[in-house]
C-alpha cells in the first residue's frame, strides 16, 4: 500500500493505542441496505442450493469478486485466488500444478470452479472443505500457496481506503472491526456461487431440442459416454458414473486407474484417505465437472496428462487392478467371450469421437461473462 493510500486509510480508520481499529473507523454514515442477488442459470439447471447464512446479495457477491481477485490476500501481495483460478481456463491456471508465492510448487493441480455451488459432497480433489465458505479460508494461510496469516490480511483490510465502506454495504458492519475472516470467506463464497454455466454449448442446444446441434460424430461420442449406443452397435465408454447429472459431475470419490500399486498403502498421493483415514479411500480423488473440460488442459489431480486424447488413451486400458478402483474402469468397449470376462477397449474411431463430444461441452460464453471478470 503506497504512502498516500496508508495516509487515506489512516484518516478514515483511526487507531487505537493497542494498534487494532477500534473506536475509530465508524461506518454508520454509509447506507446499509442489500439488493438481494439472483443467481442466473440455465432453465434446464436444477436451483441452486444456497446457505441460509450467507444469502446472496449484490454488494455480497461484488465484494467477493474483488476479493478474488485481488492480491492483497496472499503475503506478498503477487497472488489473487485468480492466480490459479483464471476465466479463460474455466477457472484453472491451465498448469500440471499450482505454484503458490514462494516459488514452491504444489503437488496438485487446480480444479475448475464452473458449476461449484452444485458441489454437495466436499471440496478440493480430497474433499477437505465441506463448503464454499470452509474452502475459502484455507488457501490463504497455505504454505505453499498464498502463505499469509488470516490476522494480518484482516488487518490489511481493515486498513485499506475502500474495503471497509464495502464490507459495510455487503455485511452492515458499524466499524473497521467488523471486519473477519469470515465475512471475507462468506464473500467469496457468494462470488464463486454464480460461476454457473450459461447453458448455450453445444451440448445443451442438444439437449433442448436441437437434433441438428450435434454431428453424427459427436453424437456417437454422446452414445458411448452415456451408455445409449446399444441399439447402434457402440460400446459403454463407461463415462457417465462418474461424470453424470446436468453438471457432469458425480460428486464423489473415484480411483480411476491411474497408478499400479502394491498395496493401497503405496499411492504417493492418497487422496480423499488422506481426509478420510480410510485405507479403501487411498488413491481416490474427487471427479471434476467435464463442461469446458476442452479449456482446462492438463488433466487429472497431478496434471499427468496433457491432451483429451491422452486421456482417454489412459481409460482403453482399462484400469490397473488396484483393488479399490472403480469396477467401470475395467469394462470400458464390448465384453469379449472367455473363462474370464474382459472388455474391448475402444477403437482409434471411438476415441475419436468421445473427444469430439467433449468439446461439445465447450461454454464461451461462460468464459467470456463479464460479470465474472476481474474488476480491477
Amino acid at each position: 500500500m503506497g504512502l498516500a493510500l496508508v495516509l487515506v486509510a489512516l484518516a478514515q480508520c483511526k487507531k487505537d493505542p493497542s494498534g487494532s481499529c477500534g473506536m475509530g473507523c465508524d461506518l454508520t454514515d454509509i447506507p446499509y441496505k442489500t439488493t438481494a442477488y439472483t443467481i442466473q442459470k440455465p432453465a434446464h439447471f436444477p436451483q441452486i442450493p444456497v446457505p441460509a447464512d450467507n444469502p446472496m446479495t449484490l454488494e455480497g457477491v461484488q465484494l467477493g469478486r474483488r476479493l478474488f481477485y485481488d492480491p492483497i490476500l496472499s503475503a506478498d501481495s503477487t497472488m489473487s485466488c485468480a492466480s490459479c483460478h483464471l476465466p479463460q481456463g474455466s477457472f484453472t491456471d491451465n498448469k500440471a500444478v499450482s505454484t503458490g508465492i514462494d516459488g514452491i510448487a504444489g503437488r496438485r493441480s487446480s480444479m475448475s470452479l464452473l458449476n461449484i455451488a452444485y458441489a454437495n459432497n466436499g471440496l478440493f480433489w480430497d474433499g477437505r472443505a465441506a463448503t464454499l465458505e470452509a474452502q475459502a479460508l484455507m488457501p490463504v494461510e497455505d504454505p505453499i500457496e498464498m502463505h499469509h496469516t488470516w490476522p494480518n490480511l484482516v488487518e490489511q483490510l481493515k486498513l485499506h481506503p475502500e474495503y471497509p465502506a464495502l464490507f459495510r454495504k455487503a455485511f452492515g458492519i458499524d466499524n473497521c472491526c467488523g471486519i473477519t475472516k469470515e465475512l471475507t470467506a462468506r464473500a467469496l463464497a457468494q462470488f464463486e456461487r454464480i460461476l454457473i454455466s450459461s447453458g448455450t454449448s453445444k451440448y445443451d442446444q442438444f439437449v433442448l431440442g436441437d437434433p441438428d446441434a450435434l454431428d453424427d460424430m459427436e453424437l456417437d461420442g454422446k452414445l458411448m459416454f452415456f451408455d445409449e449406443g446399444q441399439d447402434v452397435n457402440l460400446p459403454d465408454a463407461q463415462c457417465f458414473h462418474c461424470h453424470g447429472s446436468i453438471t457432469l459431475t458425480g460428486n464423489n470419490y473415484f480411483n480411476n486407474g491411474l497408478d499400479s500399486v502394491a498395496s493401497l498403502d503405496d499411492f504417493t498421493d492418497k487422496g480423499r484417505g488422506e481426509i478420510s483415514r480410510n485405507r479403501t479411500d487411498n488413491g481416490k480423488f474427487r471427479a471434476p465437472t467435464l463442461r469446458n473440460i476442452a479449456l482446462t488442459a492438463p488433466y487429472m489431480h497431478d496434471g499427468r496428462f496433457p491432451t483429451l486424447e491422452a486421456v482417454l488413451e489412459h481409460y482403453n486400458g482399462n484400469g490397473k487392478g488396484v483393488s479399490n478402483e472403480d469396477p467401470f474402469i475395467r469394462q470400458i468397449g464390448f465384453p469379449l467371450g472367455g473363462s474370464v470376462l474382459t472388455y474391448s477397449g475402444l477403437t482409434a474411431y471411438q476415441q475419436r469421437a468421445l473427444v469430439k463430444f467433449l468439446h461439445t461441452l465447450t461454454d464461451t460464453t461462460f468464459v467470456n461473462n463479464p460479470d465474472i471478470q476481474n474488476p480491477f
